[in-house]
């Protein structure tokens, strides 16, 4: 591997690293790049929480060679107790770097183990790994990089050299500076979704976690099939990531009283409707004018997510410069959108807070059976949801439903 392309390759990640801002955005992004630099054919990367540790994103591109344009290796994110029973685990807690020719000849004496179950399950045959601690300077565990078989140029299997470890090394310093970037924005993030759910507990950090991470599995098979080049596809699924989450978030300028209460909008209650209706507006005021492009975003979401593919949604195209937070009518009663009209990524977003409204528990209903969902979402292609849209859900189906799985509420 040639120095010069080696340290090309660091500054073109570094200038596209920069660039994201979500976290979940990023880890998947590190792990491509950080595969790209070691030229390695798979890999993992981890995040630590506590005394545990997970695996966040995993690639695997001989795997990924034998599924058709656009589909996805099986979604898996599975934590485990952080210990030095693990390599992954070894390697945080002593800040060391591992690197093993063969994963099946370990020698006795180390404390880890190789887990084969992977392997086992795939067909695929792990040799060697590089894994690297992700370590602030102060000491904070972030994650793990684990990047396994490393190519030649005729893609033969070898090991890992002292050279790609250094250069790996270099990165996750880079790497830990971005992460903590990111983490910060998630954080404040997250203090905006922990007030709407002070005022209304359906909105929990579980629902937008869902929601979000439905949202870039539907738009990642809609850039596919549209051909759009990566550079334009990260920037928009970075911002998505986001503005999903912050979908809900006029929720807190909703009076309690229609919040909290604990049934549908119907008969003495039916003006309750219109007041919910205006959360739109009300989230959309927190991002005008737009600032940048994730701004407009956000601003298209919280607007437009209640928006129907037929043009029968709400609140239409608001006119934000006569916007009045004292009078309800300017927030509701615009001209209707329907079809193209509605920003794509609020057309997402539609989809994946019905889905995730029917799977789960609410005050006034159970969590429909899977079945029951996927007609209602059938049903609803042209009238509620852009049919495009709702074809690329049910390709990505199997992931959605893992999602649903790995972030369920405590109380379902």
């Amino acid at each position: 591997m040639h120095k010069e392309l080696v340290e090309k390759r660091i500054q073109k990640s570094e200038k596209v690293l920069n660039s994201i801002q979500d976290i979940d955005v990023l880890m998947e992004r590190l792990l491509t790049e950080a595969r790209k630099i070691a030229n390695a054919d798979a890999g993992s990367i981890y995040e630590v929480n506590a005394d545990r540790i997970r695996i966040k994103y995993s690639q695997n591109d001989t795997q990924q060679k034998k599924l058709a344009l656009g589909k996805k290796l099986p979604y898996q994110s599975f934590s485990f107790p952080l210990s030095e029973n693990s390599m992954a685990g070894y390697s945080i807690l002593n800040n060391e770097v591992i690197n093993v020719s063969n994963a099946y000849e370990l020698g006795e004496d180390l404390p880890f183990e190789f887990n084969s179950n992977p392997d086992k399950k795939s067909g695929y045959k792990t040799t060697s790994m590089l894994t690297i601690p992700l370590v602030t300077d102060e000491g904070e565990k972030l994650g793990v990089f684990q990047v396994i078989n490393a190519l030649d140029e005729q893609g033969n299997v070898i090991e890992f050299s002292k050279e790609v470890e250094n250069y790996m090394k270099a990165f996750a310093f880079f790497a830990n500076q971005t992460l903590l970037r990111a983490k910060r924005t998630r954080f404040q993030i997250m203090r905006q979704i922990a007030m709407a759910e002070m005022r209304d507990p359906r909105e929990t950090g579980m629902h937008v976690e869902r929601v979000s991470s439905c949202t870039i599995e539907i738009y990642d098979y809609y850039a596919t099939k549209h051909n759009i080049s990566e550079i334009e596809k990260e920037k928009f699924r970075d911002n998505l990531k986001i503005a999903a989450y912050l979908h809900d978030v006029g929720k807190v300028g909703i009076p309690d009283e229609v919040l909290h209460h604990p049934g549908r909008f119907e008969g003495e209650y039916a003006w309750m409707r219109d007041v919910i209706n205006t959360h739109a507006a009300l989230g959309a005021h927190l991002f005008y004018p737009p600032q940048d492009a994730l701004d407009k975003m956000c601003f298209d979401v919280a607007l437009h997510h209640q928006a129907k593919w037929d043009g029968s949604g709400y609140p239409g195209n608001i006119n934000m410069d006569n916007f009045d937070v004292m009078n309800p009518q300017t927030m509701v009663g615009g001209e209707p959108l329907k079809g193209n009209e509605i920003p794509l990524a609020a057309r997402i977003v539609a989809i994946c807070d019905v889905f995730d409204a029917l799977t789960h528990k609410r005050s006034y209903k159970e969590p429909w059976p899977i079945d029951k969902v996927f007609a209602i979402l059938r049903e609803e292609s042209g009238a509620h949801f852009d049919p495009e849209l709702i074809d690329c859900f049910f390709e990505v189906s199997d992931r959605l439903i893992a999602i649903n799985k790995l972030y369920s509420d405590e109380k379902d």
